[in-house]
C-alpha cells in the first residue's frame, strides 16, 4: 500500500514521463495509425494502387479493428501487464506502416489496416488506465488532456507530413511513418509506470448493479458521437480534393486546419469541463458540431471549410477527455470507472466501425456523394444530444 500512495502522492515532476508516453501511445496509435490514411485516400486512387470503394473499405478496417482492440485491450493487460500490452501495441502499428509501403493485396492491406485499428482500441483502452493512477488527482484533468493531445498532433501532423512525404512517393510516404512511429515507440519505450497493486481489485464486484442509468445513456451518446465523427475523418480530404475539385493542394491545407481543430480540442474541452461541467460541456460541443456539419455540406470556399475543418477537427481527440470527466462524475470508485471507460470505449467502437462500413457502403452507392454523408452525421449528432434529455422525459413520465 506504501508503493500504491506513494506513486499517487507522486510530485509533479515526476508525472510528466509517464503523461509524455502516454502522448506518444495516443499519436501513433490513433493520430498516426488512423488519420494519416486520410490524406492519403486520393493518392492511393490517382497511383491505381487499389479502386475507390477499396480504398474507402480499407479505411473502414481500422474501426473494425479499434472495436477488437477496444474488446481485448483489458484481458491483454491482465496477461501481459498494462506497459507491455501498450508497447507492443506501438510495435504492431509501426510494424503496419512499413508493410502499407508493399500494395501486395487487398486483403494484405486489409489486414494490416485491421492490426493497426486493434491496436488503437487497446491503447485508447489502456493508456489512461496506466498512466493516470500515478497522478495526482488535482491534475489528472491537465494529464487527460495532454495524453489525447497526441491524437491531435497525430492528426496535425499527419496533415502537414504526409503532402511533402508524398512528393517522394506512396511507398516513401508509409515507410516515413513507419520510421516516426518507430522513433516514437522507443522515446515513449522506458516512459510506463509499473502497474499499482489494487489496480485489479474489486472482482467480486458487480458493476452492473450499482452502475448508474446515466452512464449507460452516457454509453449511448458516445456511440451516435462515433458514427458522427465517421464521415469527416474518413472523407474530408477526398470531399475537398476530388468532391469540390479543389485539388490535393486545398484539400491538404484544410486537413492541417482539421488538425489544428484536433490540437485545440482536448485542452479546450477540458477548460469547458472544468468550467461547466461535463454533461453541460457535452451539451454545448454537440450542438456546434451538428450546426458544423449541416453547414460543410453545403460550403464551397476555402474560408468555410477551413473554419468548419478547425471546429470539426476538435471534436475527435477533445470529446475523449470530456467523456471520461463525465464517467467520472457519475462513477466515484477507480475499479469501476476503469470498467465504464472501457464499456464506453466498446460501444464507441462498435457504432464507429458499424458507421464505417454503412458509410463507406452508401458513399459507393451514392455515386461519390460527400454532402449526403456529412447531413447524416449532423444527424446523429443531434440523436446524441436528445438522449441527454431523456432522464428528463423519463422522470416527467414518471409524475405524470
Amino acid at each position: 500500500m506504501r508503493t500504491s500512495s506513494a506513486a499517487l502522492d507522486s510530485p509533479p515532476s515526476g508525472i510528466w514521463l509517464p503523461i509524455f508516453a502516454g502522448l506518444c501511445a495516443s499519436l501513433v496509435g490513433i493520430g498516426l495509425a488512423r488519420f494519416a490514411y486520410t490524406p492519403l485516400i486520393p493518392s492511393l486512387i490517382e497511383a491505381h494502387w487499389f479502386s475507390a470503394g477499396d480504398v474507402v473499405y480499407l479505411g473502414a478496417a481500422n474501426l473494425v479493428g479499434y472495436l477488437i482492440g477496444a474488446l481485448l485491450g483489458r484481458p491483454m493487460a491482465r496477461r501481459l501487464t498494462h506497459k507491455n500490452a501498450l508497447r507492443l501495441m506501438m510495435l504492431a502499428v509501426t510494424a503496419a506502416f512499413f508493410a502499407c509501403a508493399f500494395p501486395l493485396s487487398v486483403t494484405w492491406y486489409f489486414a494490416w489496416r485491421l492490426l493497426s485499428g486493434i491496436a488503437g482500441g487497446a491503447i485508447m483502452v489502456l493508456v489512461a488506465a496506466t498512466v493516470l493512477p500515478h497522478v495526482p488527482a488535482a491534475r489528472r484533468g491537465l494529464a487527460s488532456g495532454a495524453i489525447f493531445l497526441g491524437i491531435g498532433l497525430g492528426i496535425a501532423g499527419s496533415g502537414t507530413i504526409v503532402p511533402p512525404l508524398l512528393s517522394l512517393g506512396l511507398e516513401a510516404t508509409w515507410l516515413g511513418l513507419g520510421v516516426l512511429s518507430l522513433v516514437l515507440t522507443g522515446l515513449s519505450w522506458f516512459g510506463w509506470p509499473q502497474d499499482l497493486p489494487h489496480v485489479a481489485a474489486a472482482k467480486h464486484s458487480t458493476p452492473e448493479d450499482t452502475t448508474p442509468r446515466a452512464v449507460y445513456l452516457l454509453f449511448a451518446q458516445y456511440a451516435f458521437m462515433a458514427a458522427g465523427l465517421v464521415p469527416a475523418m474518413v472523407f474530408l480530404v477526398d470531399y475537398v480534393t476530388r468532391g469540390l475539385k479543389a485539388g490535393a493542394h486545398v484539400g491538404a491545407l484544410v486537413w492541417v486546419m482539421y488538425g489544428v481543430g484536433a490540437i485545440i480540442g482536448p485542452v479546450s474541452y477540458g477548460f469547458l469541463a472544468d468550467h461547466l461541467g461535463a454533461r453541460r460541456s457535452i451539451r454545448l460541443v454537440l450542438v456546434v458540431q451538428a450546426v458544423a456539419l449541416g453547414l460543410l455540406a453545403i460550403s464551397q470556399t476555402f474560408l468555410a471549410l477551413a473554419l468548419l475543418a478547425v471546429l470539426i477537427g476538435s471534436f475527435p481527440p477533445g470529446i475523449v477527455p470530456l467523456a471520461l470527466a463525465r464517467v467520472h462524475e457519475l462513477v466515484p470508485n477507480h475499479h469501476r470507472q476503469q470498467v465504464a471507460w472501457s464499456r464506453a470505449t466498446v460501444s464507441f467502437a462498435t457504432f464507429q466501425a458499424v458507421a464505417g462500413f454503412a458509410y463507406s457502403a452508401l458513399f459507393n452507392a451514392s455515386g461519390g456523394h460527400h454532402a449526403l454523408l456529412f447531413l447524416i452525421s449532423a444527424g446523429a449528432i443531434v440523436i446524441a444530444f436528445l438522449f441527454d434529455y431523456i432522464p428528463r422525459i423519463a422522470v416527467s413520465d414518471t409524475k405524470a
